[in-house]
């Protein structure tokens, strides 16, 4: 492990030294790992989260309506 900035990059030559893919592989292997899914997995569900948290941010507060009638 690098403790400064001189001994990362020694480093990140080493380890591109042995594998030219080094950093790629490293990426992919994070990228297939994930297991979340989410909204980016699902715009629908996305859309009628949205649509709920705009519903209830433009609501008025209870005794505020009451006051106003």
């Amino acid at each position: 492990m690098a403790g400064t900035k001189a001994g990362g990059l020694k480093a990140k030559a080493k380890n591109l030294a042995k594998d030219p893919d080094f950093y790629a592989k490293i990426g992919s292997k994070g990228g297939q790992k994930g297991r979340t899914g989410g909204f980016a997995a699902n715009p629908e569900l996305a859309r009628i989260a949205g649509a709920k948290g705009g519903r209830v941010s433009r609501r008025r507060k209870q005794e505020t309506a009451e006051a106003a009638n």
